[in-house]
């Protein structure tokens, strides 16, 4: 059994962690209920839209032993790490019915003396006061107990899973030291030993909250400039000069992901519990839910501007992923700005070259010839790199840069009304 390691959940988070393990010579078992997840894995087919992925689960098809069996795969390892979702509900409240279902298959399995690490995001107390419960219901007579927060960016070749810092705390000394030697055997980077579980879950949001926070900020900000008449853009191009004390954050028509949307939650429900209120987080929260809305508000003032109505108007979205150059939808803006339009009884084109499946165009020139006005939510490098002079060619009237990405003095030469978020 040593050396030998199942991960439960084989989505962004679970899925490259396996293909590292194998990759650094440990016996890997592979666990989700989705069967044809598994099906694709098994034919060496990434089942998420990512080249890193791609390349790494060709490598790994007939090395990796895959199940949707839990139970039976905890049986025969030294480590189990759980890497499921921990999404919220539509009230925002934390739901951790997934990690509480895998964490009672996980005990019914759980042998002697196995190390058992928590991935998933989660908030401070968790570990000890919901997982170690569970966990304490198996039949093992001692097993060590860790948390280890994710740390991953999809499509980013730059930092993989491989070489990004990580942390780790456990319910004790003896889970902390298991768990920092077990990464130290996969990841060719720093890792940190915290002094407490919880001070190692604490991190993945602070991470987070930070980036919500900010992204809040310059979302606020970008709304006062557009008032004011000052591209936003420019204004952190030039205050990014200063050598200190100031970092980047860039506004835009939401924030998505399974993170930066989610984690902020976790921690101000938590904090309510314990007689805290986090005022700041709360409103970091609204602003940038308020996005999407926002950026509509942008497009039926250009509209209303031609003396048109957005009832009926022919719209094409660009982009239904959170970010670029992925097939993620998690916490998507789009998803809300394409609801909020259909309530308008707008008629909508939508193209993302990354999830054709929820496309209702075949490609983007279609989406052209049939839409007046567009509104780019994802900046893909398809949607960056366009021939421009086509929005000419296809009478658009007005464009909505959601992402800030697009050249708008080539676009206002075009005849196209140009607004971005902050920049007009």
């Amino acid at each position: 059994m040593q050396n030998s390691v199942a991960i439960i959940g084989l989505g962004y988070v679970g899925l490259p962690l396996a293909c590292l393990c194998i990759e650094k010579g440990m016996k890997v078992y592979g666990v989700d209920i989705d069967k044809n997840k598994l099906s694709k894995i098994n034919e060496g087919v990434s089942p998420i839209d990512d080249p890193y992925l791609k390349d790494e689960v060709k490598k790994i098809k007939g090395k990796i032993r895959l199940t949707d069996n839990i139970e039976e795969a905890v049986k025969k390892v030294s480590t189990v790490i759980v890497c499921v979702p921990t999404p919220v509900d539509a009230g925002h409240l934390p739901d951790l019915r997934p990690l509480k279902d895998a964490c009672e298959s996980v005990s019914k399995g759980l042998q002697k003396n196995t190390l058992v690490i928590i991935e998933s995001t989660i908030f401070p107390g968790t570990t000890e006061e919901v997982v170690l419960p569970i966990l304490k219901k198996s039949n093992a007579s001692n097993f060590y107990l860790a948390h280890c927060p994710e740390r991953i960016d999809p499509g980013n070749r730059n930092f993989t899973i491989e070489n990004i810092p990580r942390v780790v705390g456990g319910i004790n000394k003896e889970s902390s030291i298991m768990a920092y030697e077990f990464y130290k055997k996969i990841i060719n980077a720093s890792i940190i030993e915290l002094s407490s579980v919880k001070a190692a879950e604490a991190t993945k949001i602070m991470e987070n909250t930070f980036r919500d926070i900010n992204i809040a900020f310059v979302n606020e900000m970008a709304k006062s400039f557009d008032k004011a008449g000052i591209d936003i853009m420019e204004v952190i191009k030039s205050a990014s000069t200063k050598p200190f004390a100031f970092m980047p954050h860039y506004p835009g028509v939401g924030v998505g992901g399974h993170c930066i949307p989610v984690d902020p939650y976790y921690l101000i429900e938590k904090a309510k519990q314990l007689g805290f209120e986090h005022k700041f987080l709360s409103l970091a929260r609204e602003i940038n839910e308020s996005m999407p809305s926002y950026t509509i508000e942008l497009l039926e003032k250009e509209i209303t501007k031609l003396d048109k109505r957005i009832e009926n108007a022919k719209i094409g979205i660009l982009g239904l992923a959170y970010k670029a150059n992925v097939d993620d939808i998690r916490e998507s803006p789009a998803l809300k700005l394409i609801e909020l339009l259909k309530n308008k009884k707008a008629e909508l084109f939508i193209f993302d070259p990354y999830i054709e499946n929820m496309s209702n165009v075949r490609d983007l020139d279609e989406l052209l010839q049939k839409s007046d006005y567009l509104v780019l939510v994802t900046d893909h490098k398809e949607f960056k790199g366009m021939d421009l002079n086509k929005l000419e060619e296809n009478k658009i009237k007005v464009l909505i840069d959601g992402r800030n990405c697009l050249d708008k003095d080539k676009i206002k030469s075009l005849g196209v009304i140009y607004h971005g978020i902050g920049r007009c």
